[in-house]
């Protein structure tokens, strides 16, 4: 993208810099230059100077907001020491001075597009890493997380009870439907008890039914999750929350794989794989008298631990591209990725709540964001502003709104306080959202914006 007010100096650029694989733009209006490359989204921008309208330092200034990953040039007649240190610190990558050979200028810039083909063919080759490190819905190529897939892969076809540990968030539950879906019984029913959501006193009914009678308000015969994942699998989700009276009850159903109803006689045989998990350390559980230990030997023959994203090195990236790809899809927006600085606040951040929080984080972004791309003010506030515990959420991120009605508010809100703060000023409100002025009547008209 060239900018130059002086139509010679436009066409003398665009003579040296014109070659095979390289689409040139050119204006000689700097707000019309700053339209273009919301537009178009160039890698390389080399700008004037002294300008009417906009300086080059205020372009600088507007791309770096825009996208900083974006290699700014600034060309001048008028040098001087402290507008070059300007220029740089403001986050240009080079200045030139007029008149400017045309050999060093191809140099120049033929360095800045040779880099931004390298980070082409980088984003090439993590895009197909990411999908190359898919397995059973799992993202991950760090050595833990290949060690967790050859675990699944090995236990799958074997087990019948199997134990999955990690924190919060990590994808416990991705790891137990994928040990289903390898498993003999993979066309059987995949039954979820969540095992903390569960009223203590109605915990054996659910597991394992009751007959008409048994108790007040047992009007009907009911059968139990146990029976409902007969020929299948049962995930027990945070196991470690079991009232310990069902425990020893869950452990005759593990060893026999039969169950009694509440109020029954009659046992009844079940054939049932069942996955449990939990994020707490069982062993100090059964120290401090909440688990029963016969039952931890029996489920902890088959152990399967989920890393924390913070020890799954190499795989934030990848799990980032896969969520901006996922929520992209989900509110149809054209987002392909997240700017360097974004990606930077993001790989700073420790992530007690692991992939979840992540995912949480990513669609809070897509959402959000005007442009093709995440930037930091898209972002959550307490990533932006750590320092406020106040508004870190807790390690079970809320859920990522999924309605299109709530998304075509928030940006029909967004475009209203844009316009609103401007004065109804289309290029100003345009500058600020970040899009250029064309989008920006495109969805003023699409929300009946005046």
């Amino acid at each position: 993208m060239l900018i130059d007010d002086n139509p010679g100096s436009l066409e003398y650029f665009e003579e040296a810099l014109r070659q095979d694989g390289v689409e040139v733009f050119s204006t000689t209006d700097p707000e019309e230059g700053l339209d273009l490359v919301r537009e178009k989204h160039p890698h390389v921008v080399v700008t004037d100077l002294m300008m009417p309208k906009l300086s080059g330092m205020e372009i600088i200034e507007q791309i770096v907001e825009f996208d900083p990953a974006i290699d700014v040039v600034l060309i001048t007649a008028h040098y001087s020491t402290d507008s070059a240190v300007e220029a740089i610190t403001k986050g240009a990558c080079d200045y030139l001075t007029k008149p400017v050979p045309m050999k060093v200028l191809r140099e120049r810039v033929g360095r800045l597009l040779e880099a931004a083909r390298q980070r082409l063919n980088a984003n090439r080759l993590q895009s197909e890493l990411s999908e190359s490190a898919s397995f059973e819905g799992m993202i991950g190529a760090s050595p833990r997380m290949w060690d967790v897939y050859a675990r699944v892969q090995r236990i799958a076809p074997h087990y019948r009870v199997a134990l999955v540990t990690g924190a919060t968030g990590s994808g416990k539950e991705l790891v137990a439907r994928a040990l289903h879906r390898l498993s003999p019984v993979a066309n059987g029913q995949y039954v979820v008890v969540n095992c903390s959501a569960i009223v203590e006193t109605l915990f054996e009914s659910e597991l394992f039914g009751h007959v008409k009678g048994s108790f007040t308000g047992a009007t009907h015969d009911k059968v139990g999750l146990f029976e409902l994942a007969h020929n299948g699998t049962l995930f027990l989700d945070e196991i470690g929350d079991m009232p310990v009276n069902t425990q020893a009850k869950l452990l005759r159903a593990l060893q026999n794989q039969e169950i009694l109803r509440v109020g029954s006689l009659v046992p009844r045989q079940v054939n049932v794989h069942v996955v449990a998990a939990t994020h707490r350390d069982l062993r100090q559980e059964v120290a401090a008298a909440r688990f029963r230990e016969d039952l931890f030997y029996r489920l902890s023959m088959v152990e399967i631990h989920v890393p924390a994203l913070r020890e799954r090195e190499g795989d934030l990236v990848l799990l980032e591209q896969h969520f901006v790809r996922k929520f992209a899809g989900q509110f149809n927006k054209p987002v392909r990725g997240l700017t360097r600085r974004a990606q930077l606040m993001l790989s700073r951040h420790p992530w007690p709540g692991n992939v979840r929080e992540l995912e949480n984080v990513i669609g809070h972004g897509v959402m959000m964001t005007l442009s093709d791309t995440v930037d930091i003010q898209d972002l959550p506030a307490y990533l932006r502003d750590p320092r406020d515990p106040a508004q870190t959420p807790a390690p079970q991120a809320s859920a990522v709104p999924s309605a299109a009605e709530g998304l075509e508010e928030q940006e029909r809100r967004l475009i209203a306080d844009a316009l609103e703060r401007t004065g109804g000023n289309q290029v100003h409100a345009a500058r600020l959202l970040r899009i250029s002025r064309d989008v920006l009547r495109y969805r003023m008209k699409k929300h009946g914006l005046a």
